[in-house]
């Protein structure tokens, strides 16, 4: 009976693959132990689909045996993967990794020819058509219903959707760019916004030369248009429209005078202009800075995926995507992979000088000593948490991460090594206060690795730890500034180090 019972995986919501001819079948345990009959609904290659008596139950096909005339082949149907949404995005990256990943699994791949974008991925050995793959350039609005009809399989946004779950294609920044000639040598945050809404006209009001400002915008309506309008609380004033951001990089590329704001990934050959924040914080897009969400104009691309089973081979190619080939794979269209790295605290010398230069009357001498106490011999990790905004809920790059570090320490990666989560707060309310918060973020975050992964071993968690408003990463002053400051990190070091400090932390209600 148990291993029947493993085998039933619930009720499902819709199907996704090529459905069988529905015929009664009858699916019996391997040990004997209970058999049931219904009529089939659809078989992925691993799972079946049946009506019963009981509702439609999703069984596991490792533990049964099908017997009758509506058993099928086992081997998986073709599979049909329409993927709709952003077309920059979209159609970017979405055909690129799916030929990345039919390399990294030896099927064979083949362009569609038609008015939608598309692949055929094939078994080499046998001929067998595995997948019809298919990209359709759609507004959000279109995209989510088609999703939510079953229409759809995947969904290429840079919205979040409550309604679904999503997963992190890639990684991207926003950055001004102009043509390689302009001689301004950077832009602040607020000057950049005001520039781009209008209240500067000329580059001289800017450190630049004396001629006018030339602003090039993708067209409206968009959803990097719509991003850019969220941070700027209002829409960019352009004086020349674009269907696309590559052809917006040729144009500003071309155009002495132009400025824009667009994603990294298609800055093309325009020049990035470097950014500074109102506190004269260096705001470098770096890819370590975007896989950290330190960049305060960082956004991930996301996949929504619909609350039913998807084919196979759609869930083969989402686990791709966190591979070290699927992360080589995204970088090699401009992207940034989600790769988790690491690097020595100790080369953080541009946020040691900003933590010095930043510190208020309240972080003394002794804070910054425990700082650098807990920093030395230890590296930083890219997996950052953050939480939704005015909520305890970490927000969905966070989730993710979580999941990625509770898969990391269970297979072993840190064995040897002490890890811990460290909290910082940005600088409103009292140092003691915000040393409490920040210890209070950091286990938070430990209670949700313990929720996601359970069965790992209380010596295997990280520690915790809390330093307030010490290592700041960006200004205080605006609210972007604010949420880069509002963050739990995570520093391993060798097991055998010493431990840090005791820290000067007040005790959290």
């Amino acid at each position: 009976m148990a291993s029947w019972t493993a085998c039933v995986a619930g009720v499902v919501l819709g199907l996704t693959t090529v459905a069988a001819t529905a015929q009664d079948i009858t699916l019996t345990a391997r040990d004997g132990a209970l058999a049931i009959t219904g009529s089939l609904q659809g078989y992925d290659g691993e799972f079946y689909t049946m009506k019963t008596v009981y509702g439609t139950l999703t069984v596991d096909g490792q533990g049964v045996i099908c017997d009758g005339p509506g058993c099928p082949d086992l081997t998986a149907p073709r599979a049909r993967i329409r993927i709709v949404g952003d077309a920059g995005a979209g159609g970017a990256l979405v055909l690129a990794l799916f030929r990345a990943f039919a390399a990294e699994r030896g099927y064979a791949y083949a362009p569609t020819d038609g008015q939608v974008a598309g692949a055929i991925l094939r078994d080499p050995a046998t001929g067998q058509t595995l997948a019809d793959v298919t990209f359709a350039p759609l507004d959000a609005a279109q995209s989510r219903r088609l999703i939510a009809m079953g229409e759809a399989e995947l969904v290429v946004t840079m919205q979040a959707d409550p309604g679904f779950p999503a997963r992190v294609l890639a990684l991207d920044a926003l950055v001004p760019v102009a043509a390689p000639d302009n001689p301004t040598p950077r832009l602040s945050t607020a000057d950049l916004a005001r520039a781009l809404t209008g209240q500067i006209s000329n580059w001289n009001e800017v450190g630049g030369p004396d001629m006018p400002i030339v602003l090039h915008a993708v067209g409206p309506g968009g959803e990097l248009a719509r991003m850019i309008e969220a941070r700027l609380g209002q829409p960019t004033i352009a004086a020349v429209w674009h269907p696309d951001p590559a052809s917006l990089a040729l144009a500003v590329a071309r155009d002495p005078w132009a400025l824009a704001l667009t994603g990294k990934s298609a800055q093309g050959t325009a020049r990035a202009l470097p950014l500074t924040d109102s506190c004269g914080f260096a705001l470098s897009p770096d890819p370590a800075a975007i896989r950290a969400d330190d960049y305060p104009f960082a956004f991930p691309t996301l996949l929504l995926i619909p609350p039913r089973r998807l084919p196979l081979i759609a869930r083969e190619f989402l686990e791709f995507l966190s591979t070290p080939s699927g992360d080589r794979a995204v970088a090699s269209r401009g992207y940034v992979g989600r790769g988790i790295q690491r690097h020595p605290l100790t080369d953080d010398g541009l946020r040691l000088i900003n933590a010095i230069r930043a510190a208020g009357s309240e972080v003394g001498l002794e804070d910054l000593q425990a700082l650098v106490a807990a920093m030395t011999g230890a590296d930083r990790l890219s997996l950052t948490f953050r939480f939704e905004e005015g909520a305890a809920d970490l927000d969905a790059a966070s989730r993710e991460n979580l999941d990625d570090l509770a898969r990391l320490i269970g297979a072993g990666n840190f064995a040897r090594e002490r890890l811990t989560l460290v909290g910082f707060s940005d600088g409103s309310g009292s140092a003691v206060d915000n040393r409490a918060l920040s210890l209070d973020r950091a286990q938070r975050v430990l209670d949700a690795l313990k929720a996601v992964a359970p069965d790992l071993a209380p010596d295997r968690l990280p520690q915790v730890a809390g330093f307030g408003e010490a290592l700041p990463m960006a200004c205080d002053a605006t609210e972007a500034g604010q949420r880069l400051n509002r963050r739990v990190e995570l520093w391993v070091a060798p097991a055998m180090a010493v431990p840090s400090p005791p820290q000067p932390v007040a005790p959290v209600p």
